[in-house]
C-alpha cells in the first residue's frame, strides 16, 4: 500500500466517525416525529377523544404542526447559541432538549386518567421537541459541510438527510413486529408507546456519540465569533436569502412528511388498505430515501445545484396529481409502491441537493442561524403542516383522494422560484457584510 493510501485512511475514518456522531441526533427526532404520524390515529383516541374521528385526528395533526412551529424560535435561539459557542457544544445541547420533550410523550397519561391535562402535556411535549428541532437539522448540516473534502459539499450534507431513514425504517420496523406479535386491541391500548420507550432507551447512546464530537476546523479557524446580538442582526439583514432558502426548503419538507408521517394514515383511512401496506411501503421508502439522498447531492457536486434542483422541481408539479389519481381510484399495494418510489426519488435526489445549496448560499458567520431559520420556517409553516393539510384538502374537496398533490405542487413551485431566482444570471444571491454591533 502507497504512503499516500496509508496516511489518508485514518482521515477516511475519522470522517465517517463524525458522519454517525453528528446525525445520531436526527435519528431521535425522525424516529419519534415519524412514531407520532404512524400512531396518529391511536394518539387521537388516546389524547383527544372526540365523537368526530375526523376531528380527533385533525386535533393530533394540529398539535403535530403546532410543535412545530415552534421551529423557528428554535433556530434563532438555539442557532445564534451554536454561531457563538460552537457546532459541537450546541448540538450536544440539542439533543437533550429533544430529548426531554421524547420523554415527556412517552410516559404522559391519557385523556382517560388526567382528563385535559392529557393533551396539554402532548403539546408541551411537542413544543419542546419543536424547540431543539429548528436548530438540530440545521446544526447537522452545517457540521457535515464545514467537514467536508474539497468539491463534495453536496455529498456530505446529504448524510443529514440519510441519516433520518435510518430512523424511519427501523421505526416502520418495529410497527411491524408489533403488528404481527399483538392484538390491534393491545396495541390501541398501550402498546403504541412501546416503539416510543425504545427511542427514550437509545437516548443515553446518542449523548455518548454526541460528546465524542470535535469542533470543526472551520468554526476553530473564524477570528471572531460573532455575539448574539451580532447573529441576529446579520440573519435580520439577509433576509432576502432566508426567505429564499426557506422556497428552496418547501419541497423537501412537504414530500418527506408526505411519504413519511403522513403515509400510514393516507394508507390506512383513505386508501382503506391494510396497516401492513403502509408499514412495508414506509420500510422501502426508507431504504431509498438513503440511496437517493447521497446520489441528489454528488451529482449536483459534478453538475451543480441549479439543474438538479429545476428537474426534480419540474417532474413534480407535472406528475404528483395523475400519480396519487392513478393510486387512489383503485388502490392496490403495487401501485402504492410505485408511487411510493417515485416520490422518494424526488424527495432524495432534491433534498441531497437543496441542502448542500443551502448551505452555500446563506453567510458563512451566521451559517447555523441562517440555514436553520431557512429550514425551520419551511418544515414548521409547510412541512409538518401536511397531514393536517391533506386530511383538510381531501375533507373541503368533497373527497377528492388525489387532491393532497395540490399540496405537492405547491411546494414544488416554490423550488421553481427559489431556483430560478437564487441562481439567475450564473450567480448566487448576495450576501450582506457582517452586522457588528
Amino acid at each position: 500500500m502507497s504512503q499516500t493510501a496509508t496516511q489518508g485512511t485514518p482521515q477516511i475514518k475519522s470522517r465517517i466517525g463524525a458522519i454517525l456522531r453528528a446525525t445520531s441526533g436526527n435519528f431521535l427526532e425522525q424516529f419519534d416525529f415519524f412514531l407520532f404520524g404512524f400512531y396518529a390515529p391511536v394518539i387521537s383516541k388516546a389524547f383527544f377523544p372526540s365523537e368526530n374521528e375526523t376531528a380527533a385526528l385533525l386535533n393530533t395533526f394540529g398539535v403535530f404542526w403546532l410543535g412545530a412551529l415552534m421551529r423557528p424560535v428554535g433556530a434563532i435561539v438555539l442557532g445564534a447559541y451554536i454561531d457563538r459557542i460552537g457546532r459541537r457544544q450546541g448540538l450536544i445541547v440539542t439533543l437533550a432538549i429533544m430529548a426531554l420533550g421524547t420523554v415527556i410523550i412517552t410516559i404522559c397519561p391519557t385523556y382517560a386518567t388526567i382528563g385535559v391535562a392529557a393533551p396539554i402535556l402532548v403539546l408541551i411535549g411537542r413544543l419542546v421537541q419543536g424547540f431543539s428541532a429548528g436548530v438540530e437539522l440545521g446544526g447537522v448540516s452545517v457540521y457535515l459541510s464545514e467537514i467536508a473534502t474539497p468539491g463534495n459539499r453536496g455529498f456530505y450534507t446529504s448524510f443529514q438527510s440519510s441519516s433520518q431513514q435510518v430512523a424511519i425504517f427501523l421505526a416502520s420496523l418495529l410497527g411491524l413486529v408489533l403488528s404481527a406479535a399483538m392484538p390491534e386491541t393491545a396495541i390501541m391500548a398501550w402498546g403504541w408507546r412501546i416503539p416510543f420507550f425504545v427511542g427514550c432507551l437509545i437516548i443515553p447512546l446518542i449523548f455518548i456519540l454526541r460528546r465524542s464530537l470535535e469542533e470543526t476546523p472551520e468554526f476553530l479557524a473564524m477570528k471572531k465569533h460573532p455575539t448574539a446580538n451580532e447573529v441576529f442582526a446579520s440573519a435580520l439583514a439577509n433576509w432576502r436569502i432566508v426567505i429564499l432558502g426557506m422556497m428552496l426548503a418547501v419541497m423537501t419538507t412537504v414530500t418527506f412528511y408526505f411519504v413519511t408521517v403522513y403515509t400510514p394514515s393516507f394508507v390506512e383511512k383513505v386508501l382503506q388498505l391494510p396497516k401492513r401496506d403502509a408499514l412495508q411501503v414506509t420500510m422501502m421508502v426508507a431504504v431509498t430515501n438513503f440511496s437517493w439522498n447521497p446520489i441528489g447531492g454528488a451529482l449536483s457536486d459534478r453538475i451543480g445545484r441549479k439543474p438538479v434542483l429545476l428537474a426534480i422541481t419540474a417532474l413534480s408539479l407535472v406528475t404528483a396529481y395523475p400519480a396519487l389519481a392513478w393510486l387512489t381510484a383503485d388502490p392496490t399495494f403495487g401501485k402504492l409502491v410505485i408511487v411510493g418510489m417515485m416520490f422518494s426519488m424526488y424527495f432524495g435526489v432534491y433534498s441531497g441537493t437543496m441542502l448542500g445549496a443551502l448551505v452555500e448560499i446563506v453567510p458563512a458567520h451566521v451559517r447555523t442561524t441562517c440555514f436553520s431559520i431557512a429550514f425551520a420556517l419551511a418544515a414548521g409553516i409547510f412541512g409538518t403542516s401536511t397531514p393536517f393539510v391533506a386530511t383538510k384538502l381531501i375533507e373541503i374537496t368533497h373527497q377528492d383522494k388525489a387532491s393532497p398533490a395540490y399540496w405537492l405542487m405547491f411546494g414544488a413551485a416554490l423550488g421553481i422560484i427559489a431556483a430560478l431566482i437564487v441562481y439567475r444570471g450564473g450567480r448566487t444571491v448576495e450576501v450582506r457584510e457582517p452586522v457588528t454591533a
